[in-house]
């Protein structure tokens, strides 16, 4: 069983399609056997996919600073709530506590997550796989804009390459499995 830290809004957006994928990645978390690290919060996108996984027999853990607790309302239902001090606990423990990152749409929060965890990947802290949730197309605008810092050399392609992306939950967690699975030695 692998855990996937999973970056999301505390808001669910106006499409009902990304709450819709939510709850498909903790449907399929689940029942992959896969538990779920995440920001903790009981509302938005991020508390339907907590409940999803825990709906389908999954395991939980939110990790949330002390000032977050009222503002973002933790989840007290939770298979285990970290509390920690500060946001750079929070992404350190989420990182700990994990084998793969996924981003599923979400602002500036989720973004800064996002990029944080694939730094720290490029300047080898982990080799662990981060996959992005393309829902309704959400990301393809910065897919396009990152295709563009290759193509004008602020950025290599096997780092672009490391940033996998799908449209769907399954797809992605295919894609992210398969970089999860070590290679058969010959």
């Amino acid at each position: 069983m692998s855990t996937f830290c999973v970056y999301l809004g505390s808001r669910t957006g106006n499409d009902t399609a990304f709450l819709d994928a939510a709850r498909q990645l903790g449907d399929e978390l689940a029942a992959r056997g896969h538990s779920l690290v995440y920001g903790g919060a009981r509302v938005g996108m991020m508390g339907a996919l907590a409940d999803q996984v825990m709906a389908a027999g999954g395991e939980v853990t939110g990790v949330m600073p002390d000032h977050l607790v009222e503002r973002e309302q933790a989840h007290r239902g939770l298979t285990r709530l970290l509390r920690v001090r500060n946001m750079h606990e929070r992404k350190a423990s989420m990182a700990a506590h994990s084998d793969a990152f996924i981003a599923l749409p979400g602002g500036i929060g989720t973004l800064e997550e996002l990029f944080e965890a694939w730094t720290w990947q490029y300047l080898g802290l982990h080799d662990k796989p981060i996959g992005l949730l393309d829902t309704q197309g959400f990301y393809t605008p910065l897919l396009t804009f990152l295709d563009g810092t290759v193509e004008r050399g602020f950025l290599d392609r096997a780092t672009r390459a490391n940033l996998i992306d799908a449209a769907t939950p399954t797809e992605l967690l295919d894609a992210l499995e398969q970089r999860l699975t070590p290679s058969p030695v010959n």
